[in-house]
């Protein structure tokens, strides 16, 4: 089995930082360009996460999730805190989009956008609820108040419904260890 991308950026490979940013800049573009409000904001805020990814590389522990989940989870941190450092309140045009449809990349690999469509099949058949407290809260950054806000929920029913839809996600996916208790799931 080949050296894990980030195993190699943890090791000083330059090469395999190269790759790293090859086979995610898509991801990570995708994911910038939805938080930030102008391209020049998202290319500042690509380059913040890639600096992270290979400052937190060595963090890397593949029998926790995929490479691909470990990068769009540092994003979704890094892209969380600019927006909370810059006060920024996203827009409500942004809170509306659809959030689970990660644009294509040329520079996407195969794989990277396999687990995209994967995850975003195992989000559409969540219910819409759920489907939205996920968006705002995982693409859109949003606090689980600031979720109660925007959709009119009591707060205890956001963070029920963004537990159970994370839980069914991972399911669908087949990502992680579940033996956390479902009550009532779906």
């Amino acid at each position: 089995m080949a050296e894990s991308l980030l195993k190699r950026v943890a090791d000083g490979d330059s090469g395999a930082v190269k790759e790293v940013m090859d086979q995610y800049g898509g991801l990570v573009w995708s994911l910038a360009r939805r938080s930030c409000f102008n391209p020049a904001d998202a290319e500042d805020a690509t380059q913040e996460i890639f600096l992270d990814i290979w400052k937190s590389a060595g963090r890397y522990d593949e029998s926790k999730g995929s490479e691909t989940l470990f990068v769009a989870m540092i994003a979704r941190r890094r892209l969380i805190d600019r927006i909370r450092r810059q006060g920024r309140e996203p827009h409500m045009e942004d809170v509306d989009a659809p959030g689970f449809e990660l644009a294509a990349s040329s520079t996407a690999d195969g794989e990277t956008a396999s687990e995209a469509a994967v995850a975003a099949r195992a989000v559409a058949t969540l219910k819409p609820a759920q489907q939205r407290v996920l968006e705002l809260g995982l693409l859109q950054g949003l606090s689980h108040s600031e979720i109660a806000d925007v959709t009119g929920m009591p707060l205890g029913t956001v963070k029920t419904q963004m537990r159970r839809g994370l839980i069914k996600v991972r399911e669908l996916m087949q990502v992680g260890d579940l033996h956390e208790a479902r009550e009532g799931d779906s």
